[in-house]
């Protein structure tokens, strides 16, 4: 894949306006509330995976309206004292698989939960977590339209709000340090992180790898890949209902986030990324209200910058945990 996008300079720039209707902050506070309001400490019971250095836990805690979210809970096996905890998001697709696909961060000796993602876990890691929400009319097969003509119903509204929820569950964790937690995850991960960023409470840091679910508009018109292309053939065979689709999706577009976040966030952006542009990260960066730093990968695609980019994601969360500047 050659470079498609705008050039690197123009990236670095590239701050377009943003859609967001009048009633966004109310929409997500109250959707928040009433999920806390449910809130109820997490279950979580010690398994065995034969892993000799590390304790790993299968969690089940409250999300979307006190409903059960399942996830791992991995730390190193001699803990003693509270560690800092990294609560990770998966990509497109990906359940929460096996503790035994989420070695890096308890290996760094941080706590690690893993959020699964409601219904999805059949595409390459499995999931145990199911949507329990109706599919609220017709949708193009996948999860970007699911629920797509009302924020209320579309399906990121339960997504996102697991996600906070797993934020305020792993407080409650053994062995969590409850004033350092930071948010992590790469494609799909990468956008429920930026959206975990800016609304939970006492988020200290945030690793957004070549983020999804930002910019909306500009990403289904650059590429025909999916999962974006799911949202273009909707509208392709709905035209009507173009504009309530874009208008539901303002809700959920990481750009109208990043304006509300503000920890310090370790951004990472591929050039020859032909799933997530690298416009529609930048327009995330750009707009990103806190501390931050993007990583630029030039002739990567969608992998980003892989095993290469880790020890920058170390060495932030070091940084972040120690109160260090970015």
């Amino acid at each position: 894949m050659a470079h498609y996008d705008l050039p690197l300079e123009q990236l670095r720039r590239y701050l377009p306006e943003r859609k967001e209707e009048s009633d966004f902050d109310a929409f997500w506070r109250e959707t928040v509330s009433e999920s806390s309001a449910r809130f109820e400490p997490p279950v979580f019971e010690e398994v065995d995976f034969n892993l000799k250095l590390l304790k790993t836990y299968d969690v089940t805690f409250s999300g979307y309206m006190g409903q059960k979210i399942k996830a791992w809970f991995i730390v190193p096996k001699d803990l003693k004292d509270e560690l800092p905890c990294v609560v990770e998001f998966v990509g497109y697709g990906g359940g929460r698989g096996f503790p035994h696909d989420w070695l890096l961060y308890a290996c760094a000796n941080f706590a690690h939960l893993v959020m699964d993602t409601r219904g999805q876990g059949s595409s390459w890691l499995k999931g145990d977590t199911p949507d329990y929400e109706p599919s609220f009319g017709p949708q193009y097969p996948g999860f970007m339209t699911r629920g797509i003509l009302d924020p209320r119903t579309y399906y990121y509204r339960r997504v996102f709000t697991d996600a906070v929820m797993a934020v305020e569950s792993a407080k409650h964790l053994p062995g969590v340090d409850s004033k350092r937690i930071a948010v992590a995850g790469t494609s799909q991960g990468g956008g429920i992180a930026l959206a975990t960023a800016a609304l939970a409470q006492g988020v200290k840091g945030l690793i957004c790898d070549v983020p999804f679910l930002c910019h909306f508009e500009r990403a289904v018109k650059l590429v025909d890949s999916m999962p974006y292309a799911e949202i273009s053939r909707y509208c392709k065979v709905h035209p009507e209902r173009t504009e309530t689709v874009f208008r539901t999706l303002s809700y959920f577009d990481g750009v109208n986030f990043a304006l509300r976040a503000k920890c310090p966030a370790l951004f990472s952006v591929a050039l020859m990324d032909d799933i997530c542009p690298p416009s529609t990260i930048f327009a995330a960066y750009n707009h990103y209200a806190g501390p931050k730093r993007i990583e630029v990968y030039p002739f990567a695609g969608h992998e980003g910058g892989g095993s290469y980019h880790v020890r920058h994601k170390l060495q932030f969360l070091q940084d972040v945990f120690s109160s260090r500047e970015v």
